[in-house]
């Protein structure tokens, strides 16, 4: 037996910190799902159109690569989901934030090869959205706490796509002007 899919709203100002909103009002969707299928084909368009001899530039020293850059963004959109999973589940346990310098630093992206962070990309977005199509409303309104920030599991949702798009202006401004 099948239930049908919810469609998902955007999540209302007190669902998250105050910090989430500059990203999640880069989201130019207002339903998630069709939000992260439609984000993923134009990304994953965008990202294999990219120069190669781009990948591994940096505008200033201490600024990560592209490669290193998405595979940061990999990382937030599997540890986002992961927060959303445990909350949906009821789980009230605080969660612990994460370093992102340090995922990066640690992650040796620039010396994997481009089409497996790629495929990396695809793999965790099709995890993602298969466990947001799983929630029910109610699931998709609890909240947890992660690194002493409160939200819910729809606005982790969309701090997902806000913090994908946020990357993909920073390529387009940064890197590839």
């Amino acid at each position: 037996m099948s239930r049908n899919i919810l469609a998902i709203g955007r999540p209302e100002r007190g669902e998250y910190p105050e910090w989430y909103a500059a990203e999640i009002e880069l989201v130019p969707y207002s339903e998630l799902l069709n939000g992260l299928e439609d984000s993923f084909q134009k990304t994953s368009a965008f990202l294999r159109e990219l120069p190669s001899d781009k990948l591994l530039f940096r505008y200033q020293p201490e600024k990560w690569t592209i490669q290193e850059m998405w595979q940061h963004v990999i990382d937030t959109e599997r540890v986002l989901s992961y927060r959303a999973m445990r909350f949906s589940r009821g789980d009230t346990t605080v969660l612990q934030g994460f370093d992102q310098n340090k995922y990066a630093e640690m992650s040796q992206a620039n010396e994997r090869d481009w089409a497996d962070i790629l495929q990396e990309y695809s793999a965790v977005r099709v995890s993602s959205l298969m466990l947001f199509r799983s929630l029910n409303e109610e699931m998709l309104l609890r909240r947890g706490t992660a690194g002493r920030s409160e939200a819910s599991v729809r606005a982790l949702g969309f701090l997902i796509l806000g913090h994908e798009t946020h990357h993909l202006k920073v390529i387009r401004e940064r890197y590839l002007s």
